[in-house]
């Protein structure tokens, strides 16, 4: 839903293991933020380690919002932490921070920024071509563009809001409808208003790999199999959210005296490598970010980072 409200949410998207939560960090202690969790697994108290969730130290430093509030046994949907974020933004606003809202849930992060509606599935040929032209063109022309097809969503829209520009062109072309009309319809999930500038981390699949393989062995040195012995004691649903987390079912197995460790981690780090590779082709094609890294998050990266966020902070202040 385009919105007049001007505050500004910086959102921060990447795969598994690109170091997305210490960018969050990074920017959240530059611009007095707080951080709002956009994992779908983060969300269960029970995975504390295999989801790598911040820590004590993060979590002093830096307020920290939607990390392990719900158990295992329950069943997080796109709707509820839609809502749930929604409370947890408004919070953040309340203190005076920033609201950065951090992770890897495709699905979320496109709720969070678009709303939950009953837009019908865009043709990809119309997803290519509003990405093909707002390269093309920038995001000033293209936000001329989009006035030809919906005048309502490129006058209320910022040119640096890049990811609703583009939703705004793709609805309108591929389905002959104005995005504004659709979202009249709107019958689920809360508005979350403000304007968006996300930052969205791509590293090349090979430096990936290799991170998402240390985290992995760093996980169990820091008790991964403990964690899912004590999960498995719940005697929870195994078709739960949860129970299907990566790492849980190689573990279990483990416990369950049906493999050998050693084969158990390294089926975790392929599952693992394969669930990074899905995530990483869903935010090349499906979440256009207004600033993207093509790399591993460093801290080679935050003058550029910081500087982009401080001109989109300003721009919404203008």
């Amino acid at each position: 839903m385009e919105t007049s409200d001007r505050r500004p949410i910086v959102v921060i998207a990447g795969p598994t293991a690109s170091g997305k939560s210490k960018a969050a960090m990074d920017v959240a202690e530059a611009f007095n933020g707080a951080i709002v969790n956009a994992d779908s697994m983060q969300v269960y108290r029970e995975l504390r380690v295999l989801t790598a969730r911040p820590g004590l130290d993060e979590i002093c430093r830096v307020p920290h919002f939607l990390y392990g509030v719900l158990p295992a046994a329950e069943v997080c949907s796109a709707g509820r932490w839609l809502e749930m974020a929604a409370a947890a933004i408004a919070e953040v606003r309340a203190m005076g921070r920033l609201p950065v809202v951090v992770g890897g849930t495709g699905f979320y992060l496109r709720a969070l920024m678009e709303g939950l509606s009953p837009i019908p599935e865009v043709p990809e040929a119309a997803r290519t071509e509003a990405r093909r032209l707002h390269g093309e063109l920038g995001p000033d022309a293209f936000r001329a563009r989009l006035a030809g097809v919906d005048p309502e969503a490129a006058e209320r829209l910022p040119a640096g809001d890049t990811q609703r520009l583009i939703r705004a062109y793709e609805v309108a072309v591929g389905t002959g409808r104005r995005l504004t009309d659709w979202q009249a319809e709107e019958t689920a999930g809360p508005a979350v208003p403000g304007w968006f500038a996300s930052i969205v981390l791509v590293p090349p699949r090979d430096a990936l790999y290799a991170a998402v393989d240390a985290r992995f062995l760093r996980m169990m040195e820091r008790g991964a199999l403990d964690e899912v012995k004590a999960l498995l004691a719940l005697g929870l649903d195994p078709e739960l959210p949860a129970m299907k987390a990566v790492g849980v079912r190689e573990l279990a197995a483990v416990l369950k005296g049906e493999t050998e460790l050693l084969r158990a981690v390294e089926e975790a780090r392929r599952a693992t490598r394969h669930y990074a590779k899905r995530q990483f082709t869903w935010l090349r094609h499906q979440l256009v970010g207004s600033m993207v890294i093509p790399a591993q998050y460093s801290e080679s990266h935050k003058s550029e980072m910081f500087s982009f966020i401080r001109q989109f902070v300003l721009t919404t202040q203008s």
